[in-house]
């Protein structure tokens, strides 16, 4: 069951309670508390939406801040009874930030096409593999892609590089 507020025995029960949700709030399930998982579900949290983070470890949880006021769901994402436990179906939007990549693939695919989550953002490790998943209706985040990037951007600004007329 999930974990979270003492006067609510779910995540769903909290959703429906009388002060709903404000305008711009969303209800955001992540999946993996990790590093990447528990940075996204504090800032979203903090910024006052409601979240439910799912991972199959319970330690994973002490990631999340003191301030963190949304919900947490140990269980394995890849059961669909856990994905049910954590209200997935009703998320505006599901992130899925495990550490594998078949896992986000393989979650991701579920959130959208069985539980018709509309929008997914799944993190990817292999830059080679974003394609794949892009192609199947995900968003993706490449942490080396994003960094690779960045550092390309910092040296063409710092040194010139790329340049026309470098060429």
């Amino acid at each position: 069951m999930p974990k979270g507020h003492p006067s609510h025995s779910s995540a769903r029960e909290a959703r429906m309670e009388p002060r709903g949700r404000g305008e711009g709030e969303l209800f955001v399930v992540v999946v993996g508390c990790g590093r990447l998982g528990s940075i996204v579900a504090n800032r979203m949290s903090l910024l006052g939406h409601h979240v439910t983070v799912i991972d199959n470890r319970e330690a994973a949880f002490a990631s999340l801040s003191p301030d963190y006021s949304g919900f947490r769901v140990e269980g394995d994402a890849t059961e669909l009874a856990t994905l049910h436990d954590a209200d997935v179906r009703d998320a505006d939007v599901v992130v899925v930030a495990t550490e594998s990549d078949n896992i986000n693939l393989m979650v991701g695919q579920v959130a959208r096409k069985l539980l018709g989550v509309q929008r997914v953002i799944a993190r990817v490790s292999d830059p080679e593999r974003e394609d794949i998943f892009y192609d199947l209706g995900l968003e993706t985040i490449c942490p080396a892609t994003l960094v690779s990037d960045e550092i390309v951007e910092s040296l063409r600004r710092d040194h010139g590089i790329g340049r026309a007329q470098d060429r």
